[in-house]
């Protein structure tokens, strides 16, 4: 492997002082443009770059921010990811991802190890063994570092951070009210993500509702189990649970808290001879693959994953670049969309 050439051995070279070779590398105006030239023509034949290391020593930063996510294989998070890193790259900054697959203790362990290669700061969304758990020490730690960090999605109000979210309440109100203005009157609300604060928050939005409904019915469906605790060998366990649910219940319309819920709610219904949206409408939340290619298309609540990330990595690197003894901390909420295709009605109920 060829060696790196070093400031120093420029300077040398050049028989240059390594402070004339730096500030020729700049074009700092105090030295010649004869001498100027002469340094980039021998950095340039040598590809020198200057070492990250000690430019982030110089300056205590290391232009690196860590991202730690619970999942990649889900559509909004691969959706935030991108947006993290479009305005990352654009504001001169590189990021870290590293992904916890749900697990507390990879939680754990990214953080230290992020940490400890001097990231910047931290964007994060908490995996669901953490939020179940209810551990979050090794967020205070970061914070007694003075570690800056900005939360999204899957937050902790036990810690005291910027924060971007979707209003998941109101998203799900504005999902059964159309349900309801369609003439549905039988709904079902199915999850498999009941133990996360979003489906949680989703869920009380639909209850407000349907209080204020009384010719309306509800039934509730959390299927227990983290998306990688129903993989393998108990991969049908969604399908099965619903299968049994809807033989069980007389119901015209679903409402997926999360987006494999409601499609597999499709799938089950056409197994079950149901027709969609004439037997049954159902809305999922996330507008992802399983959304845009179910057969029909599916009814959705969009978050705006990318502009989600977008604002979290432009709120952590404002503070990062212009900070201040008495900075604030925000709470930013993302307004999410109602997108209508095939799988409910689109004609409104005139009682």
């Amino acid at each position: 492997m060829r060696k790196k050439v070093t400031l120093k051995q420029l300077a040398r070279e050049l028989n240059l002082s390594i402070s004339t070779v730096s500030k020729s590398l700049k074009n700092d105006p105090e030295i010649s443009q004869k001498t100027i030239n002469r340094v980039h023509e021998l950095a340039n034949f040598y590809n020198y770059k200057p070492n990250a290391l000690a430019v982030s020593l110089k300056s205590n930063k290391t232009k690196t921010i860590g991202v730690i996510l619970p999942e990649i294989l889900n559509h909004f998070f691969a959706k935030a990811l991108f947006g993290i890193e479009k305005e990352a790259s654009e504001r001169g900054y590189k990021i870290v991802t590293c992904i916890t697959n749900e697990s507390y203790q990879k939680e754990v362990e990214y953080v230290e190890m992020l940490n400890y290669s001097s990231v910047d700061g931290f964007i994060v969304a908490l995996s669901q063994e953490t939020q179940v758990l209810g551990t979050i020490e090794h967020y205070k730690a970061l914070q007694r570092d003075h570690v800056p960090i900005v939360m999204f999605d899957r937050v902790s109000n036990e810690i005291e951070c910027d924060k971007v979210i979707v209003d998941d309440k109101v998203a799900s109100k504005n999902a059964i009210q159309y349900l309801i203005k369609t003439g549905c009157r039988k709904i079902a609300v199915i999850s498999t993500i009941g133990q996360l604060s979003v489906a949680k928050l989703r869920l009380e939005g639909v209850k407000e509702v349907i209080k204020t409904h009384e010719d309306v019915s509800l039934i509730d469906l959390s299927i227990t189990g983290s998306r990688f605790e129903l993989s393998g060998k108990d991969s049908h366990t969604i399908e099965n649970e619903i299968e049994v649910f809807l033989k069980q219940h007389d119901v015209d319309a679903v409402l997926g808290l999360d987006e494999t819920a409601a499609a597999v709610t499709i799938n089950i219904s056409h197994k079950l001879g149901l027709k969609i949206p004439e037997d049954i409408s159902v809305i999922g939340f996330t507008d992802g693959l399983l959304s845009k290619h179910s057969y029909p298309k599916l009814t959705t609540v969009s978050q705006h994953a990318e502009d989600l990330g977008a604002k979290a990595a432009q709120i952590l690197i404002d503070q990062l670049d212009n900070f201040t003894e008495n900075y604030k901390i925000k709470t930013e909420i993302i307004k999410t969309s109602l997108i209508v295709r095939d799988s409910t009605s689109l004609h409104y109920s005139t009682t």
